[in-house]
């Protein structure tokens, strides 16, 4: 298991990579059991009022949560490239450019 992560405006952001042989979690919405990588990770997005009051960069803001959003891959080159694009949307949603956006990729430690 991979956790992907992304930090950007004093705030961070870390899905999950689950690999061949792992189980990812169940719950509708949930990818093919058959897909050996699958992605999951929290979706977010700026709103004017309700949310969770948020700090990045320099603003104040709002932000509310989508449920998780799980996605199926083939290899793991595909599903690295996906995991760190879905990272960088979710930090543009609110309004931290792409580039700013520190990635990293570490093994998960033993439960």
């Amino acid at each position: 298991m991979l956790l992907v992560s992304g930090t950007a405006g004093g705030t961070g952001l870390t899905g999950t990579l689950y690999e061949p042989g792992e189980e990812p979690p169940s719950f509708r919405g949930a990818p093919d059991e058959a897909a050996p990588y699958v992605w999951v990770c929290d979706a977010f997005y700026e709103v004017e009022s309700g949310g969770k009051r948020q700090t990045v960069g320099d603003r104040d803001l709002r932000v509310a949560f989508e449920s998780p959003s799980p996605r199926g891959f083939q290899d793991r080159a595909a599903a690295l490239s996906a995991a760190r694009e879905h990272i960088r949307t979710q930090f543009a949603r609110l309004g931290v450019p792409t580039n700013e956006v520190e990635l990293s990729v570490r093994q998960a430690a033993d439960a």
